[in-house]
């Protein structure tokens, strides 16, 4: 390939393309975001406040002021017990950890960190919360973990995990946010902080085993010893993100016949294959960022990657190459309601809105209530937690679900368990996860979904989060009368940020994106391709007479 010739979406950027990873961190401290620019304030999305320091969206300043909100909302709400910070290996969470330590440090807020420095993933920091915070009223736990998951390697994240241990709600990272922007405002002249030399040698910084605390205790969500007597050969791909340092331990601990077919770290992530745009994202769910692992799938029964904080999956077979995120939720449903005997008979299946519909009839065939929400794992937190819901899974290829015992696990995603339910699934039934989804689709019919973008300015962007469905007037959807137009979540009431119109053989969901001037236009149809397109023109075609 050229330089000046642009790599095709699987193939691998050239040298001169990769990102500069020493102007990246230079950028990190040298630029100052301005708060009267709304691209440079602090904003908590689904998953935290996400940017880059090319962009300054993620800078010193916004890290800073952001600890310090958390320090701050901690003592609002009593909140006494450690936290626990975990980073993934993108090269802005080293920067990101060292100004937060810096902060909570000085705030005298009691920080766990990996004992031997090791990177961390989101599930083994919900994990450590929730161990600490089993059977206690007081001195209770959260975290921090500093990722911006599968985004570009110019790309900081940094997310607050609450006293339940899963995604912060909207209460806490509102205030978060509203609190760390005016520190923004004021000129960070309100900051606590000390350096970082002095954070580590405090008795407020302390070491944490996060990965022998998770590794030791998989066997009560999984069936790993269904999985090692299977003698089945397993793929794993850590996408150079922070699973990196657990699978080995994993392997070894469970005696298990696997494979770890790429060990590199490297913060430009020059290995990964560029995504359907030319960008590099370690994109699990991504046919082009897995074509390596797509490659190996006949040397392996079944094969699993994560993203870099390990709360994504992608699980390849050697029937049917990398799952559809919606094909494995479903089957991984479908076996876990009917291979869990000590769940209790009342645990609901949650999903959200955008999900297939798929799970819905799977959860009739098991007599399980469905709890669908709108986009957004903090939705599942309370349910996982109580063991109300055995089962939390989002589209975008991000799941957890309950302890064999019926207790919770983890109440955020956890990449690597659905990675190795793969590997039970295919153990204990003799049929790996595409097989058994075939199945479900010969009894329930084959569901086709896809995703578009639609253009929208801002004022219609606007308009689609605050549409009544009175303003739905046609009867018909793709040929089939409409059965049901929502913009409220039937699961828990909360507005979906758009609207969801189903008929008996198919549904779209329109909501505008967060970042761009788009609307996402979610679709499915049970009747084939050519049934889903038609669905996605009147879909288009109803929103637009719909905002006018």
């Amino acid at each position: 390939m050229s330089a000046t010739e642009k790599p095709r979406p699987g193939q691998h950027l050239p040298n001169a393309d990769l990102p500069n990873i020493p102007r990246l961190m230079a950028a990190y401290f040298a630029e100052k975001p301005d708060p009267a620019i709304a691209t440079e304030r602090v904003a908590f999305g689904t998953s935290g406040h996400r940017g880059s320091a090319l962009r300054r969206s993620f800078n010193e300043a916004h890290i800073l002021a952001t600890s310090q909100a958390i320090c701050l909302y901690r003592a609002k709400e009593g909140i006494t017990g450690p936290l626990y910070l975990g980073i993934d290996t993108h090269a802005l969470s080293e920067a990101a950890f060292v100004s937060a330590l810096e902060v909570f440090a000085a705030n005298e807020v009691t920080v766990r960190i990996d004992s031997a420095g090791l990177f961390t993933p989101t599930p083994a920091v919900s994990h450590a919360i929730l161990t600490h915070n089993k059977g206690r009223s007081r001195g209770l736990a959260d975290g921090v973990v500093v990722t911006p998951s599968h985004n570009p390697p110019e790309d900081g994240g940094f997310k607050y995990n609450g006293t339940d241990g899963g995604p912060a709600d909207t209460t806490a990272t509102g205030w978060i946010e509203r609190a760390a922007n005016e520190l923004l405002e004021d000129d960070l002249v309100d900051i606590r902080r000390i350096p970082y030399a002095r954070a580590r040698a405090s008795a407020f910084v302390q070491p944490f085993d996060f990965r022998a605390a998770y590794v030791d205790d998989l066997a009560s969500v999984v069936d790993m010893e269904a999985i090692r007597a299977s003698g089945l050969k397993l793929g794993m791909d850590p996408l150079g993100g922070a699973a990196t340092w657990y699978l080995s331990p994993i392997i070894e601990r469970y005696r298990l016949d696997a494979t770890i077919v790429a060990d590199r770290i490297d913060p430009a992530f020059a290995f990964m294959p560029v995504d359907w745009d030319g960008k590099i994202r370690m994109d699990c769910s991504s046919p082009f960022a897995m074509a390596d692992l797509i490659r190996m799938k006949d040397r392996f029964d079944v094969a699993f990657a994560n993203d870099t904080d390990a709360d994504r999956h992608g699980i390849v077979t050697k029937s049917g190459g990398l799952m559809n995120p919606n094909h494995y939720l479903t089957a991984a449903i479908s076996y876990l309601f009917t291979h869990r005997p000590d769940w209790p008979a009342g645990t609901a299946i949650g999903k959200t809105a955008v999900s297939s519909s798929a799970i819905d009839r799977v959860a009739k065939k098991l007599g399980r209530r469905l709890y669908e929400t709108p986009v957004g794992f903090k939705w599942f937190v309370k349910g996982l937690m109580s063991g109300e819901l055995g089962f939390g899974g989002e589209e975008s290829a991000g799941a957890s679900f309950l302890r064999r015992d019926g207790s919770v696990w983890s109440t955020d995603k956890d990449g690597l368990i659905l990675g190795l339910l793969a590997a039970e699934m295919t153990a204990v039934l003799g049929r790996d996860p595409s097989e058994v989804y075939e199945g479900l689709t010969a009894e329930f019919g084959a569901p086709t979904y896809a995703r578009i973008d639609a253009p929208a300015t801002p004022a219609q962007k606007a308009a689609l989060k605050k549409l009544d469905p009175s303003s739905i007037t046609t009867t018909t959807l793709a040929g089939d009368p409409i059965e049901s137009a929502i913009t409220k979540a039937p699961g828990n009431d909360e507005p979906l940020g758009g609207l969801k119109v189903s008929t008996a053989n198919g549904w779209f969901a329109a909501r505008p994106s967060g970042t761009e001037d788009v609307y996402k236009i979610y679709a499915e149809s049970f009747k084939g391709k050519d049934h889903l397109k038609v669905i996605q023109e009147d879909a288009q075609a109803l929103v637009s007479h719909a905002l006018g």
